[in-house]
């Protein structure tokens, strides 16, 4: 599996001739477990060779949701930044770096990205297969460099083992089935008014977006129904639900076969068929440390072809350093996707404008229940999220603490200083001298003390000073 979305090589199999580094790794996804030890081979990607590639050796897959051998893959390769690899951080030399970085720091190519494309199964039109490319372009999908470049959006340095390809969207970047933006507040505290963090993961199946949003997409659908237990919306398939995407100024609309999806063969209480909403309310991948607000994976990402430039991620590059960024090209047109759609959810009748399908108003929209635990981490990531600026206001707040004392022991010594040289200009003047001015009832200085007139009391009768 090729996965945006981690960083690390791991294997269910065993590779002939590998060498045991006598170190343990235990590999967290949202759901599930890789754990195994590391090991080094040679690595062959593409027609690129790497010697002594470090990757983990999993010989016990039972904690995966799925089989993963029956699924048809038997390991993952990890295409995040290095900074991200579980591996990097355990193994002290250059063999610990993840795949694409050991493959860019062999500087023979002039751009570090990588590119690719999904296939959509079931739909009638589709001819674009799923492929993926190092440094190079898909062909016939070359205009992709005209897009904009979004930039990334990196997270702070003390947590950067947390970096995913993570771009805003744009202001009210989410466009519901009304046709009109879904206005959603962002938890990333540094994340501009009216816009979103969103990663992409081609790990996940279905993408995870805040409660309020996936609420938006499916609460107005008749016939909606949120399933407590698998915690995902199911919506009539027959339903054509609308949903768009807006990044660098671009808006890359989703198929409406991706937006409710039969892959999973669900069927209601009742054992009539239902579709689950693909967008579905982020949980086990909830960012506890406030870094991202939704995960699109592979219902968003069939829509458009994807590069994902490396830049100054790849540290021993001599030809990629700038900033990274993001290139989308969008390959769904509204028209051809509503045809498709009629075809393979309405038999070819298109009845996506009879009152049936008609979305219920606004003020009779459905709301998916939210579980305690996911109140718990809303509250832990309010603090999690916010650290820096408790610290600072904490440090602030020590120092405000610490510089009062300081002032009011100042203030009192000073006060007490002020008073005894008052005490003492009124009995015998500053510094223990005679006041110049004497009261009248103290007897007349003897003439011998007195200066003559005119005479400064700092110079001698000769003028010398």
């Amino acid at each position: 599996m090729l996965d945006t979305g981690s960083s690390d090589l791991w294997v269910a199999t065993n590779v002939p001739g590998a060498k045991d580094l006598g170190k343990s790794v235990t590999l967290s996804y949202a759901v599930g477990q890789a754990q195994g030890d590391v090991y080094t081979a040679q690595l062959q990607f593409d027609d690129y060779t790497v010697e002594d590639q470090a990757f983990l050796m999993v010989t016990n897959t039972s904690s995966f949701s799925t089989d993963i051998g029956a699924q048809g893959y038997n390991g993952l390769v990890g295409l995040g930044p290095n900074s991200g690899s579980v591996i990097y951080q355990k193994v002290d030399d250059s063999t610990g770096d993840n795949v694409l970085d050991r493959i860019f720091s062999q500087n023979k190519t002039s751009q570090n990205f990588i590119s690719f494309t999904l296939s959509r199964l079931g739909d009638p039109t589709d001819t674009i297969p799923g492929t993926f490319t190092i440094s190079e372009l898909v062909s016939g999908y070359e205009n992709i460099t005209s897009m904009p470049k979004i930039s990334v959006e990196k997270v702070h340095k003390l947590t950067d083992a947390d970096q995913h390809w993570q771009i805003y969207t744009d202001k009210n970047g989410v466009i519901g089935p009304d046709g009109e933006p879904i206005e959603i507040k962002s938890i990333v505290p540094s994340a501009p008014d009216g816009q979103l963090v969103a990663v992409l993961d081609s790990g996940f199946t279905l993408p995870q977006v805040p409660r309020e949003l996936s609420d938006a997409i499916y609460g107005r659908v008749q016939g909606a129904v949120y399933d407590t237990n698998s915690q995902v919306w199911t919506v009539p398939c027959d339903q054509l639900v609308n949903l768009a995407f807006k990044f660098g100024g671009v808006t890359y609309p989703v198929h409406p076969l991706d937006v409710a999806t039969s892959d999973f063969n669900y069927t209601d209480a009742t054992g009539n068929p239902k579709c689950v909403g693909a967008f579905q309310p982020i949980t086990s991948a909830f960012s506890l440390l406030g870094e991202y607000d939704m995960i699109l994976g592979m219902a968003f990402l069939r829509n458009a072809y994807t590069l994902l430039d490396f830049g100054d991620f790849v540290s021993e590059s001599s030809k990629d350093t700038g900033d990274p960024f993001v290139q989308l090209l969008s390959l769904t047109d509204n028209a051809t996707a509503h045809n498709d759609f009629v075809q393979v959810r309405m038999n070819g009748v298109d009845t996506s404008g009879d009152a049936a399908h008609a979305l219920l108003p606004a003020s009779q929209m459905k709301h998916s229940p939210e579980t305690e635990e996911e109140k718990k981490k809303e509250r832990e990531e309010q603090i999690l999220s916010r650290w820096p600026y408790i610290l600072v206001g904490c440090l602030l707040f020590v120092a405000l603490c610490v510089g009062l004392v300081i002032w009011r022991c100042c203030c009192r010594r000073g006060a007490k200083g002020f008073k005894g040289k008052k005490g003492a200009a009124g009995k015998g003047g500053i510094l223990g001298q005679k006041p110049v001015y004497q009261p009248l009832s103290e007897p007349a200085p003897p003439a011998m003390n007195m200066q003559p007139m005119g005479q400064s009391a700092y110079s001698d009768p000769y003028g010398r000073r």
